[in-house]
Formats: C-alpha cells, sequence, structure tokens
C-alpha cells in the first residue's frame, strides 16, 4: 500500500467504524467550551503581514488583522464587501485613482504599546502598513507584488533608502498613499488598475498595523501580531500550536451573507446564524500535525472540529463519492470541490545543471516535465482526488480556461528519451544513469519535507525519471527551512502549491513574473516576452483581449518549464456534528470568526 503501515492503516479503520455517536478517545480539555479546532498540515512561519507569504501564517493573519475590504462569507461567485471601510471605493474612470472611507470607531486589540489607553484605527494606519511593505530592511516577499500596483512615489521612497543607505522614511508624504483626513485614505495608480480592490481585499497581508507596536517589539514584530480583526494572540508554540483567542474590543459586527440561490446549505446558515455578533465563537485553537495519518484521527476522536481529509484516507471517508455509513451515522457532513490552486515543481532557472535558457537546458526540463508519471500522481499519491492541470491558472479563476490542453499536462517519456538524446543527455560510461553532455554526472537533488505525502510523490518522481535514466536525490527538512532556502536561491528543484487569493488568474503568474524573482517567482525566471504579456495584462479590463493574453503567457511558460505544473487538487472537507456555519472559502482567508461551535454537544458525544 505505497509503504503505509499496514497495522496502523487498519487501526486507523477500525477506529472510525467504531466510533458511533460517541468517540471513544480522550476528551479534549475543556470540551464543553465554544473554542474551534483546527489543525495545519505544515508549520508557520511568521505573524508579520509584510513577511508573510505562505497559507498556513496568512491563515493566522488574516484573522486578527483586516484589510479594508473583504468576500462575502456565503456568497458564490464571491462578492467584495466592506470590512473596516464605510463603503465600497470611489474610483476614478481610468482605475488610477482609489479613494476609501473608513468607518470611525474601530479599534485595536490592548498591547503594551497602547499604554492602557485604547487605539483607534485611522487612515494613517493604513498609509504605514502599505510603505512597511516597500521598506528594504523587511525584505518583504510581498512586495514586488505591491511594486506592479504602482502606489506612485513608494517606489522612490524605497529607492532614497536604498541608495542613501539609511533607514526608510516612514513620515514622507508620497503622492500615490495619502490619508486624506483621520478616516479617508487615497491611492494614486501610475497605471490603470481595474482589479485592484482584490488587493484591497486581502487582510492577510494588507490588514492594518499601528505603527507603535512596530516600535515596541521592532525585529520581533512577528511574534507580536496586533490587529483590528476578531482574534487576538493568546498563545503560540512555534510549528506546534497556536491559540486565538475572542478580540474583547471587536467592533459589534453581526453575521450576514447572500448565500446564491439554490445554495439549501448557506441558506440555512443565514436562517440560523443572522445577526449573530461575530465571532460566533470564542477562539481557536490551532495544532500543526503534518502526517496525514494522525491528522484523520484527531478528527475521528473528536479532537479536531474541521478537517480537510488527507488524500490517502478520501476513499474512506468518502467512498464511491457518497460520505461512508459510519461518518453519516454520527453526523459528519462533507463537502468536496476543487480547489482554485495548482501544485507545482519548479526548476532553479540560476542552476548550472537545470537552469538557463539555451535549447539543451530546455529540453533537459521539458524532457523532465514529459517524463513525470502525472496519472500516477493522481491515481496513486492523490487517491483520484485531483485533475491534471494544464496551465498555471487555478479553476474558477478569470483567465482559466477548462477546454485548453497543452504538452504539461502529457506523459510522455518516449518523447522525453528522444528529447534527452538528441541533446546529448546519454548514458556513456553504461551505468544506466544519462551523463550531462560534457560527461560530466548528472543528478537531479529535490528538497522535500518528512511527510507520507511527500515521500509517495518523491517515489513518483524517482520511478518516473528513473525509466528515462535520470537519477534524483532528495534533501528533506521542514518546510519553513525550505522555503528560506528557496528564497535564497539555495535549492535546485523543489514542489509547493499555490492558492488564489483572489478570483483572477494574475496573481497566479506572478510565480513567473521577472521581477518577482526571489520573491513570489522562487524559479528565478526572467523572459522579456512573458514579462511583457504579464504587464499587458495588470492594465486590460476583462475582456477576450485579456483571456488571450492568458492563454499566450501559458505557451511560455510551457515551451521554458520553469516549472512542471502538476494539478489542481480536489478537496473533501468534513465537519462534525457540532460544528455550524464552516466552509473553506474561496479567495480570502477569514472563515473561523463565521464558525458557531456548540460546545455543549461536543461534550455530550466525546463523554
Amino acid at each position: 500500500m505505497n509503504g503505509i503501515d499496514r497495522r496502523r492503516w487498519s487501526l486507523a479503520m477500525l477506529g472510525m467504524a467504531a466510533l458511533p455517536a460517541t468517540a471513544r478517545a480522550a476528551r479534549p480539555t475543556g470540551s464543553g467550551d465554544r473554542i474551534l479546532r483546527v489543525v495545519l498540515e505544515a508549520a508557520e512561519t511568521t505573524f508579520d503581514p509584510a513577511q508573510v507569504s505562505d497559507i498556513y501564517s496568512a491563515m493566522i493573519t488574516a484573522h486578527v488583522f483586516e484589510g479594508l475590504y473583504t468576500y462575502d462569507p456565503l456568497a458564490l461567485p464571491v462578492k467584495p464587501r466592506p470590512l473596516t471601510a464605510a463603503g465600497m471605493p470611489q474610483v476614478s474612470p481610468d482605475f488610477r485613482v482609489w479613494t476609501v472611507r473608513l468607518q470611525p470607531g474601530i479599534h485595536f486589540a490592548d498591547d503594551p504599546a497602547f499604554e492602557g489607553r485604547p487605539r483607534e484605527l485611522v487612515a494613517q494606519d493604513y498609509v504605514y502598513s502599505f510603505k512597511r511593505f516597500f521598506d528594504p530592511k523587511n525584505r518583504s516577499p510581498v512586495y514586488t507584488s505591491l511594486q506592479e500596483d504602482g502606489i506612485l512615489g513608494l517606489e522612490a521612497l524605497r529607492d532614497k533608502a536604498l541608495v542613501a543607505k539609511m533607514p526608510f522614511d516612514y513620515d514622507s508624504d508620497v503622492e500615490g498613499l495619502r490619508a486624506l483626513d483621520r478616516y479617508t485614505l487615497q491611492f494614486r495608480l501610475a497605471a490603470p488598475r481595474p482589479r485592484f480592490l482584490y488587493t484591497l481585499c486581502d487582510s492577510s497581508n494588507c490588514g492594518a498595523m499601528a505603527r507603535e507596536v512596530v516600535r515596541r517589539w521592532g525585529d520581533d514584530i512577528g511574534a507580536h501580531p496586533v490587529g483590528t480583526g476578531p482574534y487576538r494572540l493568546a498563545r503560540w508554540r512555534r510549528s506546534s500550536q497556536i491559540v486565538l483567542e475572542r478580540n474583547p474590543h471587536f467592533r459589534e459586527l453581526r453575521y450576514d451573507g447572500e448565500p446564491a440561490a439554490g445554495d439549501t446549505v448557506a441558506e440555512g446558515w443565514l436562517a440560523k446564524l443572522k445577526g449573530q455578533r461575530l465571532p460566533l465563537n470564542d477562539g481557536v485553537e490551532i495544532n500543526v500535525i503534518e502526517e496525514g495519518q494522525p491528522r484523520w484521527l484527531s478528527f475521528l476522536t473528536g479532537q479536531a472540529d474541521v478537517l480537510r481529509v488527507p488524500a490517502e484516507f478520501t476513499e474512506f471517508a468518502m467512498p464511491n463519492g457518497k460520505l461512508s455509513p459510519p461518518l453519516a451515522r454520527r453526523g459528519i457532513a462533507a463537502r468536496r470541490y476543487v480547489n482554485p490552486d495548482y501544485v507545482m515543481s519548479w526548476f532553479n532557472m540560476d542552476d548550472p545543471v537545470v537552469g538557463g535558457y539555451t535549447a539543451d537546458k530546455v529540453a533537459l526540463r521539458r524532457a523532465i516535465g514529459l517524463a513525470y508519471d502525472i496519472g500516477r500522481e493522481i491515481a496513486g499519491v492523490r487517491r483520484g482526488q485531483a485533475v491534471a492541470a494544464q496551465a498555471p491558472m487555478p479553476p474558477g479563476t478569470y483567465g482559466h480556461d477548462p477546454l485548453y490542453r497543452s504538452e504539461n499536462g502529457t506523459y510522455d517519456p518516449a518523447r522525453a528519451k528522444a528529447l534527452l538524446d538528441m541533446y546529448g543527455y546519454v548514458d556513456r560510461d553504461g551505468d544506466g544513469w544519462r551523463e550531462l553532455p560534457d560527461g560530466r554526472p548528472l543528478v537531479l537533488d529535490m528538497a522535500t519535507q518528512a511527510s507520507y505525502l511527500e515521500r509517495a510523490l518523491d517515489e513518483t518522481w524517482q520511478k518516473s525519471l528513473a525509466a528515462v535514466g535520470l537519477r534524483m536525490r532528495f534533501s528533506a527538512a521542514q518546510w519553513p527551512e525550505n522555503f528560506k532556502a528557496a528564497r535564497a536561491g539555495r535549492l535546485q528543484m523543489w514542489s509547493l502549491s499555490s492558492t488564489a487569493t483572489q478570483p483572477d488568474a494574475q496573481a497566479a503568474l506572478a510565480y513567473m513574473y521577472g521581477p518577482q524573482s526571489g520573491e513570489a517567482n522562487l524559479a528565478r525566471f526572467k523572459l522579456p516576452a512573458f514579462d511583457a504579456l504579464y504587464q499587458r495584462m495588470l492594465t486590460l479590463p476583462d475582456s477576450p483581449e485579456r483571456a488571450r493574453l492568458f492563454l499566450e503567457a501559458s505557451k511560455l511558460i510551457t515551451a521554458y518549464m520553469p516549472y512542471r505544473i502538476h494539478v489542481h487538487r480536489v478537496y473533501t472537507d468534513v465537519t462534525q456534528p457540532w460544528i455550524t456555519g464552516y466552509r473553506w472559502p474561496l479567495f480570502r482567508r477569514e472563515v473561523w470568526q463565521y464558525v458557531d461551535v456548540d460546545g455543549e454537544m461536543r461534550e455530550r458525544m466525546l463523554s
């Protein structure tokens, strides 16, 4: 069974079948409370919004900080709505000037930096927070994304700090980012940005910070997130457990939404929860459990309230696409959907073995892509819970074409061998492994993690490439360590995933955009033709021309293969019977405040 310990597998399945209405496991401490218990499958990195680029940290910051806008918690397709803003923005006809009015009376959570005084959110807090991305000292991985929005004056302020080797001047006014008064914020952009609203919807990165808090905590600000959101950080054991508690100063915000017609589940939640004060629970306990089996058992035993079913257990949770009878008898609910994401493996374009733009280097990468058995990954590793990706545009986003087909989705080992032979990657010494064209050994180094899923993917890689005579070796480390090394350009190959945070595919292409090299663009891919397409797409409103440019960009990525795009994942989420209102959000991170926990039911069922 692909290396799975059969005895532990059997125990997991017997545990599922033997747990009816009451879970035969130790009760969580305080199981009668209204604390929501969730798990993350990889460790967080930091809680400084300017430093966050991974989904695991972003899930935390999105619940502590608040952007100007968010998405309706029930509407599908998604619908932006005000969060700290008093209404939708005023936008100039050319999409260059965006003016936002804040709601008065919003306050930050307590912090020693405020010296015991209430601290109101004002427009200047957003000015300061956006400037932090441009401060060279912060080395923000989000900097290049905001740079391409073209907020006038911020880049010049950054350049001034770099040239003079002086601290960034937060007190200088810039034309493109101003507090017009206490509650009015204005952005002026260098070029049209029809979708700038999506940037303003991102609470995980673009939530407001108070300058005095950053001064108070200095380099340790990543461990002291203080925002205006529904929760505040109570405890943190790095890479192990994060506990959020209700923010006692959170304003009076009530549950509401606009479900799509026919969405009976969301309509039921609205009927039950409308008008209740947010957050609906008293806090969130987040445990980091990297291995799929203990994550699954944490849900079966009632230790977790909601869970994304690990791929290796999906066939047991949802056989033939239906919730298993043992889970159904316990009142557990399930939801299956295609996530707006893609899984990718990338090649370091600066690496002397796999990088470069010459024909032989391109041929090597394309051969690797053709040799990789995507069908084996989908059927064996992901248990059928994925669809082959043809391009780096997530399903459900503008730019994704479900009918598009490309070499990226092709498995063709014969063609891979022919490419390798043609460009001199042949076995010269008869040991069964191909060498470089100059005769030196050819070994592909891939970074990985030590989870079951990663081990299964590594096995797929190894068998796929061994079949065409390419040798691989793997180096395992924790995800944050690999991410740090990737940003520094020290990895040759690595696999990771990207989940869309806005209903447009432009951000997904940032992974290939030259100016984002070393940030989102971990492959360090630099191709002027691609960059020109990317820049053109930024300025165009949604139109047939813009849709065509997405396809042209996809063809360049397939041709040069800096990334091998694998799959779009199919997820199955399960929720305990004492949970109401949980649905993994599309294009936003905020979800936990909308989840109601019936602590008394949980206590009865776990006693």
